[in-house]
């Protein structure tokens, strides 16, 4: 691994890249050493990143772990279908002679120079016996080529590269057609392919490597600057992502294509004079860092402690003013655009203006008091929620942090406002999608929106008709359902202390988030003493309780309120542990809020949640395939006549609760 000077995110990143390049291909430029000694022939020891010659037989030339089940699937955990794909017809597959790119020449490029990078490796012989082999000593190479290409448009030719025994350089032009005037290609523009192709001799199979180039890599170089290649698919197609896309990254620029390989291009301020290939193809992401807007409180104490509308468009009505402004000076930059790049561009404009219309409608509706309650009470919750989170993971006390909104968290919140609140609104009809990188914040803005809506809806209908399922989310990854569940968790913590503040105005039934996925991750029922069935709740805590190596009952490590780990005393089954009907969950830490009695308000198996009906459910695709043949799944859709003190009962249940 190559080293690095400081221990920065950067620096470990670079690292665990270096550290693929050598495990998978090599040596390569200043990463390894370039005359290493391997214990065994390079092909066994490289997973890619040479070539064999053309003329090889089929022994050497076939790829050995082309038939292995590398890509099966792994067995289900439960947290997403359970169907396991059906594994794929076994096909040999032969290993690549050559590897090549091609580029978009300007009229007056007249020549390329191509430089040509690889490490031979020759098996080494010991003293004492001549038979046996000492290693692979590689040897690196590099020589360069000018390639002529005169003024043609339509030409070919190969040459060989001096002193490599055989490598050659195969080259073709072609005159590219300025049909769409919308491309941008000068005129003249020439497509210009070139082949590294490993046309040596075949060596015998014990030393076959010999024959092989490994660690292959070809350059191009011209004087002048390679020409952009245009997405002419984007700019004629008719589907609305693709042409969004082909608008926002048009000046993105791709100066090489690779043929069996990926290339890298060094762009200067869009000027390109040199392009080669790559074996390990990377990328960097941008973050997307939140930006302060003067005259909008993010703060989400400070929004939870509005006095009424007024005080609310003193602080958020800055939002929909820099917005606008923002909207117009993107749309005085559309001039200069191709005609249909700007067509995409004014629809986008559009779309804009009516957000900030959403905006502003929301930040009116809290102008009503039950809104600017429900408004004050999520951002309460949320930064509570957010102060417990963030104290576990930097560490700190919870009263040292301040959470903010970044502000499309803040806006994505207000302008589903009035979709929430008044659902005979058109907005009730629009589904907006958060689009940002991993780690861009966007759980917390629909955890905001989902906080609001829960509250609201016990603010407006007081008593037990405000109990049963208000949010429903559908997962598919495994880690993902489970980091999920673990945030939303600690909002419906959050939640369920505010409503222990106020009985009267949140209601007696408790604020309850649900995991409701496959039973290899948690239980389905509850079950009894003697039933015998290993997969039951009761089943899986006993067997916890007597060894805490034994899988958790639920498929959570820790408290999400406080970050204690989960001990066996954590776990009660009630109201006892005989026939019990609930799976009770405290935390260990006798300072958390869930400790002593008050229980956190999870539910992990299907029977409980079937009757209590949790708000807020986590759940996966399978469980879905159960409504028609699991009667007990319409209470999540209202189908409940009946209630007691431990939940609802339909028809299923005839004669429960009153």
């Amino acid at each position: 691994m190559a080293n690095t000077t400081t221990a920065t995110a950067t620096g470990i990143r670079q690292a665990l890249v270096d550290a693929i390049q050598l495990d998978l291909i090599g040596p390569e430029n200043s990463i390894g050493d370039p005359n290493e000694v391997l214990p065994q022939m390079p092909s066994r020891w490289y997973l890619t990143g040479f070539l064999v010659p053309i003329e090889a037989g089929e022994s050497q030339r076939i790829d050995p772990t082309s038939n292995d089940d590398m890509d099966r699937a792994a067995e289900p955990a439960g947290l997403d279908d359970d169907t396991t794909p059906e594994t794929a017809a076994a096909r040999r597959s032969f290993l690549p002679s050559s590897i090549g790119l091609s580029v978009l020449l300007s009229r007056s490029a007249r020549q390329l120079l191509a430089t040509v990078r690889y490490g031979d490796y020759a098996r080494m012989q010991k003293e004492e016996d001549k038979n046996a082999s000492a290693g692979w000593q590689r040897t690196p190479r590099e020589q360069s080529v000018t390639i002529e290409l005169g003024d043609a448009t339509l030409t070919s030719g190969n040459v060989r590269v001096p002193d490599s025994g055989g490598i050659e350089l195969t080259w073709t032009v072609r005159g590219v057609p300025d049909t769409n005037p919308d491309s941008g290609l000068p005129q003249g523009t020439r497509s210009c392919s070139v082949f590294l192709v490993n046309k040596r001799k075949p060596s015998p199979d014990e030393v076959s490597d010999e024959g092989s180039i490994f660690q292959a890599e070809l350059e191009l170089k011209c004087e002048q600057s390679f020409v952009p290649r245009p997405n002419l698919c984007s700019i004629d197609s008719d589907d609305w992502d693709v042409r969004v896309a082909d608008l926002q990254y048009r000046d993105a620029c791709e100066f090489a294509v690779g043929h069996g390989v990926s290339t890298v291009a060094q762009v200067d301020d869009c000027t390109c004079r040199c392009v080669k290939t790559c074996w390990v193809p990377k990328a960097e992401v941008e973050r997307v860092a939140p930006s302060q807007i003067d005259g909008v409180e993010l703060r989400m104490t400070e929004l939870a402690n509005l006095k009424d509308g007024d005080d609310a468009k003193e602080k958020l009505g800055n939002f929909v003013v820099h917005y606008r402004e923002w909207i117009q000076q993107q749309s005085n930059s559309t001039a200069g655009l191709p005609q249909r790049r700007r067509e995409t561009a004014d629809e986008l404009m559009t779309r804009a203006a009516m957000a900030a219309n959403r905006i502003e409608a929301g930040i009116a509706l809290l102008g009503e008091a039950d809104c600017l309650e429900a408004f004050c009470i999520a951002n309460r919750a949320m930064a509570a929620q957010g102060r417990r989170r963030l104290a576990i993971q930097l560490h700190k006390q919870p009263d040292e942090i301040t959470p903010m909104w970044r502000p499309f968290q803040l806006a994505f919140l207000l302008m589903n406002l009035e979709g929430i609140a008044r659902p005979e609104t058109a907005d009730r009809e629009i589904v907006d999608l958060l689009f940002f990188p991993t780690g861009g914040g966007k759980t917390e803005a629909y955890l905001g929106l989902a906080a609001f809506t829960l509250v609201l809806r016990r603010l407006r209908n007081p008593g037990i008709a405000s109990a049963g399922l208000s949010v429903l989310m559908r997962y598919t990854l495994r880690l993902l359902t489970l980091d999920q569940l673990g945030r939303a968790a600690a909002l419906i913590c959050a939640l369920e202390l505010e409503r222990q503040n106020d009985v009267i105005r949140l209601g007696a039934w408790p604020f309850e988030i649900g995991l409701w996925v496959g039973m290899a991750a948690t239980p389905n029922r509850m079950g009894q003493k003697g039933d015998n069935y290993r997969e039951s709740a009761r089943a899986k805590t006993i067997a916890y309780k007597n060894d805490i190596r034994k899988p958790s009952p639920i498929p959570l490590e820790e408290c999400p309120w406080c970050g204690e780990k989960f001990r066996p005393n954590s776990f009660q089954l009630v109201p006892n542990p005989d026939t019990p009907i609930d799976l009770r969950i405290t935390c260990a830490n006798r300072h958390c809020e869930f400790s002593r009695g008050n229980h956190l308000p999870i539910l992990a198996v299907d029977e409980p949640i079937y009757r209590r009906l949790p708000c807020f459910l986590i759940a996966t695709v399978d469980k879905f395939a159960a409504m028609p043949w699991t009667g007990e799944v319409g209470g999540f859709f209202g189908r409940v006549s009946r209630a007691d003190a431990n939940g609802f009962y339909g028809p299923c249940n005839p004669v429960s609760g009153h």
